[in-house]
Formats: structure tokens, sequence, C-alpha cells
């Protein structure tokens, strides 16, 4: 009972974490990120997806996915710019309390689909022993300096939590068939599940990495907080993919359940 116990916890980790702030590390040497300036007034980390250069020598498409903090703060001012914008869709990866007490504001056109992270619908399963998974991040979060564990657990859970899984492949799914217009996906400050979904992507798109880590840190500027993120973090979901899968391609496949169709549809949808 006791271990049933932690487990459940572990599992609203990303949920608790996504509330709490901690010290930024900068990343020696990253790329000068500049992001498509969208200005919406009820959400701070409300930014364009694209923009990036891939290591191929394309580059994100603009104005196709945009990536954002909760939409319940939207002026009517903001509702009628994602109009203005095209959104079609919004994917919401937040938990049924933060989706029950702060509902999205959007345009009455725009289709809307939940992808929660931390639901319990597929069970309560790890693709590894979960209390060593605990362990080990919570060893990587003392070394690393971070006052706040909760971050660092919650980040390699992202990746270990099958219910997460089912999240970020129904969010990459549903971005490679909206062919009708843009679409926004978002938690509740757009830094932490928002963040690792945009890592996904861009990694499966080709964007180096040093340039994933980069827009990763610009949630501390948009939502202006130096310490809203802290690159150990995401540094922490990439290892625990390592760990799982061996590379990001393998955990798309096979974690993520994502077929060469759906990925190549992705690509085509997105780069440039």
């Amino acid at each position: 009972m006791r271990v049933r116990k932690l487990l459940v916890v572990v599992t609203a980790v990303t949920a608790i974490a996504a509330t709490v702030n901690v010290p930024a590390s900068a990343s020696p040497g990253a790329p000068a990120v500049v992001v498509s300036t969208v200005n919406i007034e009820g959400a701070k980390n409300f930014r364009d997806f694209g923009g990036y250069p891939t290591t191929d020598g394309r580059t994100v498409r603009t104005g196709v996915v945009y990536r954002s903090n909760k939409l319940s703060g939207l002026t009517e001012a903001d509702v009628q710019q994602l109009t203005a914008l095209n959104v079609s869709l919004d994917v919401d990866l937040r938990n049924v309390k933060e989706r029950h007490d702060e509902p999205d504001r959007k345009p009455a056109a725009t289709r809307y689909q939940v992808a929660d992270v931390v639901s319990l619908e597929h069970g309560l399963r790890f693709h590894d022993n979960a209390a060593v998974t605990l362990v080990k991040a919570i060893a990587a979060g003392l070394l690393n300096g971070s006052d706040n564990l909760g971050q660092s657990i919650g980040y390699p859970f992202m990746v270990d939590f099958v219910g997460a899984d089912y999240a970020f492949g129904d969010l990459l799914r549903a971005i490679a068939a909206n062919g009708t217009g843009a679409t926004v996906f978002h938690c509740s400050a757009g830094k932490d599940r928002t963040g690792w979904g945009t890592a996904i992507l861009l990694s499966l798109l080709g964007v180096p990495r040093a340039t994933i880590e980069a827009d990763f840190l610009l949630s501390n500027d948009k939502l202006g907080n130096p310490k809203a993120v802290e690159l150990s973090w995401l540094r922490a979901a990439f290892d625990e993919v390592d760990h799982l899968y061996g590379s990001m391609d393998a955990y798309a496949h096979q974690g993520l359940r994502l077929d060469d169709a759906t990925i190549a549809a992705l690509k085509a949808h997105l780069l440039v």
C-alpha cells in the first residue's frame, strides 16, 4: 500500500511542479533564439513554435503551431487575435482539476482536445521501476543543486509514466492531422509539460539540441521570472529517454506509439 501511494504521488509531480519555481541555469554557448512576436495579454508565455533551423538546412514553419501557458485569462482582444492567427485546434495538457478550475477561453470555432499528461486513464504504469527512477531523480536534483526536487523528479517521470506517453502521442498526432489551421497547445505555466512536448517535436523535426535548450529557457524571459525553469530538468528528461529507448526516434515510435506516416506528416506540415 505504501508503494502504491508513492507512485500516485509521483504521477502527480509534473502537475504540481508546474506551480513551483527554482533557479535556472544558463547554457554556455547556447545559440541566440529569436521568436516571432505574438502579444497575447492574458497568456504571457504564448509564442510561435516555429522559426528554428534544422540540422539538414530546413526551417520550422511559423504560423502553424503555437505553445502557451493557460488560456483561461485571455481577453476578448486575445480571443480575436487567436481567430486572426487561424487557431483551429487547442490541445490542453493540464489535469482535470486545472481544467475545471480555469477553463480555456478560445474562439468558438476552435476545436478543443484534452491530452492530460498525468491522467490515470491507462492505469498506474511505468516503463521502469518507479522507486529506482525516483531515487535517481532525487540524486540528480541534489547533484545539480536544484532548490526544488519536485521539478527534478517530474521531468524523467514525464518519460517513464505510461499515461504521459499517451498524452504526448495524442498531442503530436493532433498536430499532424490538423490541416485546417494552426494549433495551440499548453499546460498551466507553459514551461514544463508544454516545454517537454515542444522538445519532443523539435527533436523529431531535426532542430539541434542546443537550440531546443535555448528555446526551453525562453520561458524565464516570457514569464518575467529568471527562476521559472532550469536546464537540468530538461536534460533529465532527455537522459531518461536515452536510458529507456536509446534515442528520441525510438522513444517516438515505441513510447509515444507514433508511426512513420505521422512523423512524415509532422515534417511535411512543419518544415520548409
